[in-house]
């Protein structure tokens, strides 16, 4: 989304004197290595993460810890980031960082660039959109979320990538390769916006903005209406042990619906404070014609240029972090990906072993229960039966008695009539 470059000399007034010398407008060399090593880490860490998050996303799907629909959104959003990194972030260096006076380009690979860039841009945004729209559904909706059939997630994330074409479309043609005005280097011609098209190029950066702003209403009324779900008091609890049961599931369930929340919330945070720079350098284009811009308004936009396309490459780069903030299961199986010994037990082998565990646990308590109370029952029938004439005629002298008043191992072994521990 660089359609007017910093290095733009078509929009520098033709009667100042900055107009003689473009070297001014440079960034400094140190600059220079500085956004180099910026951009290099940030590109590294993109693709790092977001292909981490493919892999492990598909297999917690396969082991029943994410259902498929919240896997397609995550594998959507990823190749969205993965494609603006690749596509924005070699570009950029080179053209607007390193060689922004020296180097020009053809006018198809400037309109398609710009086309690209634009449409996986917002494929990022609307994904968001999506993904929020059908959790808002599972949570607040449940019995219209289940009547929908399964093909709703494509079709979801078909328009989404549809929409981002169609808002994208009008750079094609209002963009291109147009020279400027008493440049040094004679012929060159620079990708920005084109002085003909100039009424279609501001309605595009209009209306895309406009749908940047819906996505991030839209996503925190979703939000703030599925915590509202989840803060009300639950139904009445169920007695006995399929209660128990069906309690401990409703927790678990609702466990998950908060990480899900805490991600939307805190992906449109993101959102919100690194793409909010860049769409200010946006409006700055699409307020003012080129032929317009003063001195001072090209030095605040060359200023704003590198920061705003940090922050919004930064963007590509904290989904994933974001992921590992809102689950457990899913830090962990990152971790274990970059250790390279990535091993998920399926949720029902793990659920079956967990419950065997139990129940042997149980089964070798209730023995040693059991004998317990054959002795306290023993000892006290012993008590409580009163001696015959025979023991009371010939009392047994203390001393006689055995040393010990266990009872012996037949007797314990004596079936009994006691109540059911189960």
């Amino acid at each position: 989304m660089t359609e007017i470059k910093a290095t733009d000399h078509s929009c520098l007034p033709e009667n100042e004197e900055v107009q003689r010398d473009w070297k001014e407008l440079e960034p400094s060399h140190e600059v220079k290595i500085f956004l180099t090593v910026l951009y290099s880490l940030i590109l590294v860490l993109g693709i790092l993460g977001n292909s981490i998050t493919i892999h492990v996303s598909q297999r917690l799907q396969r082991s029943g810890y994410l259902q498929k629909s919240v896997t397609d959104h995550m594998l959507s959003l990823a190749c969205s980031d993965l494609l603006v990194l690749l596509i924005g972030m070699p570009v950029e260096l080179y053209s607007a960082i390193w060689f922004p006076f020296s180097s020009s380009s053809g006018d198809a690979a400037c309109r398609i660039y710009s086309f690209l860039f634009e449409a996986c841009s917002y494929a990022t945004v609307l994904n968001i959109a999506s993904l929020s729209f059908e959790r808002y559904l599972a949570i607040c909706h449940p019995f219209r979320y289940k009547a929908v059939s399964g093909s709703r997630t494509t079709k979801l994330l078909l328009s989404a990538w549809i929409c981002s074409a169609l808002v994208a479309l009008p750079l094609l043609v209002a963009t291109g390769t147009e020279g400027g005005r008493r440049t040094p280097v004679q012929n060159l011609t620079f990708c920005t916006n084109l002085s003909q098209h100039w009424v279609m190029y501001r309605t595009s950066i209009f209306t895309a903005f406009a749908l940047y702003l819906l996505v991030l209403g839209g996503v925190a009324f979703m939000c703030r209406a599925m915590i509202a779900v989840l803060r009300a008091p639950m139904g009445p609890n169920k007695s006995g042990a399929n209660g128990a049961g069906a309690k401990h599931e409703s927790a678990r369930l609702k466990a998950s619906r908060k990480q899900t929340i805490l991600f939307l919330v805190l992906i449109v945070c993101a959102l919100l404070v690194c793409w909010m720079p860049n769409q200010i350098r946006r409006l700055m284009t699409a307020a003012v014609p080129k032929s317009a811009w003063t001195v001072s308004y090209l030095r605040s936009y060359v200023k704003l240029h590198p920061v705003a396309d940090s922050f919004f490459y930064l963007s590509s780069v904290l989904n994933p972090l974001l992921y590992n903030l809102s689950s457990r299961q899913f830090r962990s199986a990152f971790l274990q990906t970059l250790l390279c010994r990535l091993s998920l037990q399926h949720v029902n082998r793990r659920t079956l072993e967990s419950s065997q565990a139990t129940k042997s646990s149980r089964n070798t308590f209730r023995p040693l229960l059991r004998r317990s109370l054959d002795r306290i029952r023993m000892v006290t029938s012993d008590r409580s039966t009163p001696p015959s004439s025979a023991e009371r005629q010939n009392p047994q002298n203390p001393t006689d008695r055995p040393l010990t008043s266990e009872p012996q191992e037949d007797e314990i072994n004596q079936p009994t009539a006691l109540p059911n521990t189960n």
